[in-house]
């Protein structure tokens, strides 16, 4: 299936013709985006939990510590949500109540479950380190036993999912397009500096080629 079912959690009510329910979609802003934010109740106390990830075909995968309570709370199957968002600008009306953002968001639901095997433990570790940084995980040292035997993986089903996205120009009231006032939209985008090499690092080492040119666009 290309498309996500729209569902009561899933359908956009607020301005629908922002909303999209095709995979390609929704994985693209995935697969660009560094953090998201899931979602969880724990004895009737709601949780957000920011956390690095990737996608691996319909499914997020997460790790950290062995104690952290979201992830121990994925992996015993209970129902969460999670939520990714890149700003592209800020737009900039002519009256403060229709300033807003140009924004690419998704909010997904499943239901979480561990790693069953060491393999699958590293493949997610793995995919995890290239969705920060492709061309990482090939040069770097890989985990040891240590450090595998101290974290957790849990992996989330995508079962419903939907992107909302906002672009172009500020909408303002008829009567305000007349002010004096500047309108339109300043662009962001998440961009790499200069890298900064570590003091401990030996020396003969060269940049590699892939954080020299490191960039989101098109991960």
């Amino acid at each position: 299936m290309t498309q996500f079912t729209k569902t009561d959690k899933t359908r956009i009510k607020r301005l629908p013709k922002r909303g999209h329910y095709d995979r390609e979609t929704i994985y693209h802003i995935l697969d660009e985006a560094l953090i998201c934010h899931v979602g969880f109740v724990e004895k009737r106390q709601p949780y957000i939990i920011p956390i690095n990830f990737a996608r691996v075909e319909d499914t997020i995968v997460l790790h950290g510590a062995k104690a952290s309570r979201l992830l121990k709370h994925i992996e015993a199957g209970h129902p969460v949500c999670v939520e990714a968002t890149i700003v592209d600008g800020l737009v900039l009306a002519r009256s403060v109540f229709h300033h807003s953002m140009n924004y690419r968001s998704v909010v997904l639901f499943g239901k979480g479950r561990a790693g069953e095997n060491e393999q699958e433990k590293m493949d997610a570790l793995k995919a995890v380190a290239e969705h920060l940084i492709p061309g990482r995980w090939g040069e770097a040292r890989l985990p040891d036993r240590k450090e595998m035997n101290a974290t957790r993986v849990v992996s989330i089903k995508i079962d419903e999912a939907s992107a909302k996205i906002r672009v172009g120009p500020p909408v303002d009231e008829q009567e305000d397009y007349a002010l004096p006032v500047w309108a339109g939209v300043l662009p962001l985008q998440e961009k790499p500096l200069s890298p900064i090499r570590d003091e401990l690092l030996a020396a003969g080492i060269s940049l590699p080629d892939y954080i020299a040119h490191y960039s989101r666009k098109g991960t």
